[in-house]
């Protein structure tokens, strides 16, 4: 049984030594292992708040983001609407200017069709004036061939005189 039970004197030195023991660790290692262990939990206590503000700044950010986004897409589409109301009084002036220029020339293209009828008409009439005369002096030069006949026209032109 002595085995299984020991001694005091053991007991005793066992204890003093473990006393001895645990006063040197607690001189020489749990300083250092306290220190340690104080600067790991600060070191994570520094990290989760590092990344806390990380993730406080990058919900600032997101937000800033899409708030930059929604000016960007309200400034995009002020620019579309404006691109379009140019394009729209640019089509309508256009519009405007090109039935001004067809009205012009359609009145220009009248008066000058009045001018070409106008001339023609004209010239026409010279042809026929100028035809007319033609033939009357051939019909003139046939009578006038013949004395008789002569004598007879200038027998009616004064008749004619007279009675007049």
């Amino acid at each position: 049984m002595e085995l299984v039970t020991p001694s005091i004197g053991l007991v005793f030195w066992t204890l003093v030594s473990f006393l001895i023991l645990l006063v040197i660790l607690k001189k020489l290692a749990w300083k250092p292992m306290l220190g340690a262990i104080h600067e790991r939990e600060r070191s994570i206590e520094d990290a989760l708040n590092k990344a806390e503000l990380a993730k406080q700044e990058m919900a600032r950010l997101s937000n800033e983001n899409e708030a930059l986004l929604k000016q960007a897409k309200a400034e995009r589409d002020a620019i579309l609407k404006e691109a379009k109301e140019i394009k729209d009084q640019i089509v309508n002036e256009a519009k405007t200017q090109a039935q001004t220029e067809g009205a012009k020339l359609i009145e220009k293209a009248k008066l000058e069709i009045n001018n070409q009828k106008i001339a023609a008409l004209d010239e026409v009439k010279n042809q026929v004036a100028s035809l007319s005369l033609e033939i009357a002096e051939k019909i003139m030069r046939q009578q006038f061939n013949d004395k008789q006949k002569q004598e007879q026209l200038v027998g009616e032109l004064l008749k004619d005189v007279k009675l007049s």
